[in-house]
């Protein structure tokens, strides 16, 4: 009878142990280290760095968004399945997400990375956005498709009456000629700078001819992005 009685108290002993170490583990874990494991990347890599810059032109009246997933700006149909569709597609997103003013989704483009992109991946994501009227692009940044093209696809044929569409490509041009003024004049009171007050045109041309040869590039402002491939794709 003692022996009996013994055991169960080690019984019950062992148990409230087991328990108050799975506590005691269950705690930890969530706490977190002083010292978090994490560092910073790049949200894009250089292909979709490519794009990304090429959208800002092109969908200049729009909003660009990186790497949205598509549970951000979709419902379910019916409520009690939202639970259901969030475990299914909250891993999938697309590289850009275009929205406009009003924070609505107008379409989602992918970039596909050096492997490509699998047929089975653009099928999921174009059958899921066509239901929901969004247009869903794929763009290679070696072959980047027209400016209207693309503006037509996404914002409708209303894109293409008047401005500014149809002066889109003027538009950009300005836009790299007013960029290039602004580098020419920053250039122009530095050398001003270094020189004589009275410094004639002839003495300008001179002094920013010096500085190239000693190695200044004329356009290091305007220097492309490296074609390095990123530490990190998508």
């Amino acid at each position: 009878m003692v022996y009996t009685f013994l055991f169960l108290i080690g019984l019950a002993l062992g148990a409230g142990l087991l328990q108050w170490r799975n506590h005691w583990v269950a705690r930890e874990l969530r706490r977190l280290p002083k010292a978090c494991p994490l560092k910073t990347r790049s949200l894009v890599n250089n292909r979709e760095k490519r794009v990304w810059l090429w959208l800002m032109r092109v969908m200049f009246d729009q909003q660009v968004l990186l790497k949205l997933p598509i549970t951000r700006f979709t419902t379910p149909s019916k409520r009690h399945e939202a639970s259901h569709w969030y475990k299914l597609l909250n891993g999938v997103y697309c590289t850009f997400t275009i929205c406009n003013i009003e924070g609505q989704v107008i379409g989602c483009i992918d970039v596909p990375g050096p492997a490509g992109l699998s047929m089975g991946n653009q099928t999921l994501k174009h059958t899921l956005l066509s239901q929901c009227g969004i247009r869903y692009w794929v763009i290679d940044p070696e072959a980047l498709p027209p400016l209207t093209k693309i503006r037509t696809a996404f914002l409708g044929d209303a894109a293409m009456n008047g401005n500014p569409v149809d002066h889109l490509e003027d538009r950009i041009k300005d836009m790299s000629d007013s960029l290039h003024a602004a580098v020419t004049r920053q250039r122009q009171n530095k050398a001003s700078h270094h020189a004589r007050v009275d410094i004639n045109v002839s003495e300008a041309r001179d002094f920013t001819d010096s500085h190239l040869q000693s190695g200044w590039e004329q356009n290091s402002f305007l220097t492309p992005l490296d074609s390095r491939a990123a530490p990190l794709g998508s």
